[in-house]
């Protein structure tokens, strides 16, 4: 990789981090016989496993991605005929989305592929000034009690009362 020489690029770098994860955790999918396989999809797997049937509202906040994100990743599973979508029983306006039983005979394939990725991210934190997951964990709280706009928002108005050559001192 080339070093990243632009400080100010951290969402050009987190995504290229992210890409290079899941490109290689893809790869495994695919070398294993399930190239239909996403790594987005762990996580809907994860909660409707546990969880059982959920409408994509629930299953949204379940995971912890927008509705719409929530949708695209349901729409893309059931073409990988992963998922269902039925009538809920209380309500049949809603449709639930649900494991069908091909996703539950890979199953073992991609628990497998979650261990495997689990012990792999153990090393890579071993070679990191603290656990990726933490670092992030501890960005999104940060973000949460004071949002990056609010931050970019202040910054700007301390340049424009501040004269030329002070700010940032």
């Amino acid at each position: 990789m080339r070093k990243h020489t632009d400080p100010a690029a951290v969402g050009t770098l987190l995504r290229h981090v992210l890409e290079l994860l899941d490109r290689d955790v893809a790869k495994v999918y695919e070398e294993q016989g399930l190239p239909e396989y996403r790594p987005r999809f762990s996580p809907v797997v994860r909660v409707l496993l546990a969880e059982g049937p959920l409408p994509v509202r629930d299953l949204a906040a379940a995971v912890g991605v927008t509705h719409s994100a929530a949708s695209q990743t349901a729409a893309q599973m059931a073409r990988a005929g992963l998922v269902t979508h039925s009538s809920d029983p209380q309500d049949a306006r809603r449709r639930l989305v649900e494991l069908t039983s091909k996703a539950h005979a890979v199953l073992p394939q991609i628990q497998a592929e979650w261990d495997a990725t689990a012990a792999a991210m153990t090393e890579l934190d071993a070679e990191l000034s603290m656990p990726l997951a933490d670092l992030l964990t501890e960005v999104a709280h940060a973000l949460h009690r004071r949002p990056f706009r609010e931050r970019i928002t202040d910054a700007g108005q301390h340049e424009t009362t501040c004269p030329q050559g002070e700010a940032g001192a």
